[in-house]
């Protein structure tokens, strides 16, 4: 034991003297979810939209006057006016504006002659989050204008109660689980395989075969090193993340005790299959080329920003293997969920067999030979 705690503190002395490393470690995520966060999930806002009015006649005022309700309001869109479809079509195309609606001749007349009255709206579908948002906004104001001003007594429509379990969740906080599993993959990748890498090349491990260091000792010794760098990665970033992203988890001792069981396994997990990768290759270049290989490979498909649900199958097979999903879930159960040991109890033993599993394989592949 003392032979393996001296190659953890040659390790950690050698992590600690290197603060840009450290910072190195924990930049991409936290930059990851401060951008992503707050570009993405929002509701769309201020967009463009044109108004075609070739009808000027009372219901066509009434449309007006909805769209001046949302542009005042929610902001969803703001009108601009124009004179000939044709001119807002072409701006449409060419990206001036997001939309255009097209209020038609007559249309105050078919209204009130119950004759089937109709608006165009022309949007650009190759921006699917705006377009969905103003083709989303226009249903709600066309239902708006079909429901009967005088409601029935009796309700003969279905309709659904929709009962949500949590508040509004914000994208950052969505985001935050995946950025703490993605700051643990680095620390693990740069203070753990790059580094393993590189002390093969200089020569340290020919050092190390001179001792009466075991094979075993020396493998549990570099691991060991290798997760309490990703578990002071995981903390770290779980608390500043939590600050920004407004979770006050952290502050309630169950939650952070269950947090922690999810730092020291997921460490584990990423050492051992890092670690395993790592074990039979000698070329320091070989690392640096993995790593965005592996980044996309294991983060993407985890479900950290898009549901697992939407894959196809074949990405479906990647996430039942992938550590980062399990990782992603369980941290995801505590933040926002508040899930409790029964959430997260299937992700916890995942990632520990996960982990113990890759070493066991990594630790005959070891070659103790200079």
């Amino acid at each position: 034991m003392n032979r393996m705690w001296a190659i953890v503190e040659r390790e950690m002395r050698k992590f600690f003297r290197s603060p840009a490393l450290m910072l190195m470690s924990m930049m991409l995520p936290l930059v990851q979810l401060v951008i992503l966060g707050n570009a993405f999930g929002g509701k769309i806002t201020n967009a463009r939209m044109g108004v075609v009015n070739l009808d000027h006649g009372e219901q066509s005022v009434k449309i007006q006057e909805a769209f001046a309700a949302v542009e005042a309001n929610i902001h969803t869109f703001y009108t601009v006016p124009y004179n000939n479809e044709q001119q807002a079509r072409e701006d449409v195309q060419t990206g001036k504006i997001d939309g255009a609606v097209i209020i038609p001749a007559e249309y105050s007349r078919r209204v009130l002659a119950g004759d089937s009255p109709q608006l165009g709206l022309v949007v650009d579908n190759s921006d699917q989050f705006v377009s969905s948002s103003l083709e989303s906004e226009m249903q709600s104001l066309v239902d708006a204008l079909n429901a009967p001003l005088i409601q029935q007594k009796v309700v003969q429509n279905v309709s659904l109660d929709v009962v949500e379990l949590y508040p509004y969740i914000a994208y950052m906080k969505f985001l935050l689980a995946g950025s703490i599993a993605l700051a643990m993959y680095v620390s693990v990748m740069i203070g753990g395989g790059m580094l393993y890498i590189d002390d093969k090349a200089r020569g340290v491990h020919e050092g190390y075969l001179v001792t009466p260091i075991t094979k075993l000792e020396l493998v549990f010794g570099l691991n060991l090193a290798g997760a309490i760098k990703a578990v002071l990665s995981g903390i770290s970033l779980t608390v500043i993340g939590s600050l920004l992203a407004g979770l006050g988890v952290i502050f309630h001792l169950m939650p952070v005790l269950q947090l922690a069981l999810l730092i020291v396994a997921t460490s584990i997990a990423f050492n051992g299959m890092m670690f395993l990768m790592m074990v039979r290759i000698d070329d320091p270049l070989v690392p640096r080329a993995m790593f965005g290989v592996l980044n996309t490979l294991l983060f993407f498909p985890s479900g950290a920003i898009y549901p697992i649900s939407a894959f196809p199958p074949w990405l479906r097979a990647i996430a039942i293997v992938d550590p980062f999903t399990y990782a992603v879930h369980g941290l995801q159960a505590v933040l926002l969920k508040d899930g409790g040991f029964a959430a997260i109890k299937g992700d916890l033993l995942f990632l520990s067999v996960f982990g113990v599993g890759c070493l066991l394989i990594a630790t005959p592949l070891f070659r103790r030979t200079l």
